[in-house]
């Protein structure tokens, strides 16, 4: 019996791709932070022009 059966692959598969999951969403949250920064800053320094 070698490391590499079914179950174990599965257990792996399923770690990287939890992670990969959490990774992507921490990038999409991040963006969604600055757009609403970039927004708030555009719209204080209108009123001033």
């Amino acid at each position: 019996m070698g490391r590499n059966n079914e179950r174990n692959i599965k257990i792996h598969n399923d770690k990287l791709h939890k992670a990969q999951a959490k990774k992507k969403q921490a990038e999409v949250s991040r963006k969604e932070k600055l757009k609403e920064i970039v927004k708030k800053f555009n719209e204080n320094k209108n009123p001033e022009e």
